[in-house]
């Protein structure tokens, strides 16, 4: 799948730098820049320890690598994306990905996603909570006011709302909320 920088801010778009700009005496050699910038095609991901970084190349060359950086209102996460693709390549600690979904997020948007197909296929919120959370056997007027009725509908509108395109602001995570 083809990412790029106006789907995904955290995409390093990668060019060339003049030599107008760059002064020779600060170039910094990535040997492991030199493999993505001659490889077949302009979209790589470039592995470095825990951390995986989505660049795409905009041109190729024996000039300086320069990082290109719109002026837009997500300037901050494509610059700290930038820095963090900079201290991996430099073997430095790039630190942690503020885009990672926290492994709580992840389980939430798990079962989120089963409490979709299971009402797609159906069941009621009962039936739901019943597998998702091993729900013990309860009468009717137990169920109305036990605090899982209210936690699995609200997974089953989050599953729907991703199904109907939610799941696009997971690339804007945790950056969606910017004007």
């Amino acid at each position: 799948m083809r990412w790029t920088a106006r789907a995904l801010p955290s995409v390093i778009v990668l060019t060339t730098a003049g030599d107008d700009i760059s002064d020779p005496r600060f170039h910094v050699a990535f040997p492991s820049l030199n493999n993505v910038r001659t490889a077949d095609g302009p979209e790589q991901v470039l592995q470095r320890g825990p951390s995986a970084f989505h660049l795409h190349v905009n041109s190729s060359g024996a000039s300086l690598p320069a990082v290109l950086l719109p002026f837009d209102k997500l300037f901050e996460v494509r610059a700290a994306a930038a820095l963090r693709l900079w201290r991996g390549l430099a073997k430095r600690n790039p630190d942690p990905n503020p885009a990672a979904l926290s492994p709580q997020r992840r389980k939430r948007l798990v079962l989120a996603l089963r409490a979709l197909d299971a009402r797609l296929q159906n069941a009621s919120y009962r039936e739901i909570a019943a597998v998702l959370f091993d729900l013990p056997d309860m009468s009717d007027a137990v169920w109305q006011s036990h605090e899982l009725r209210g936690q699995v509908i609200r997974l089953a509108k989050l599953g729907t709302d991703l199904m109907q395109g939610g799941y696009r602001n997971l690339l804007l995570y945790p950056y969606r909320r910017r004007p």
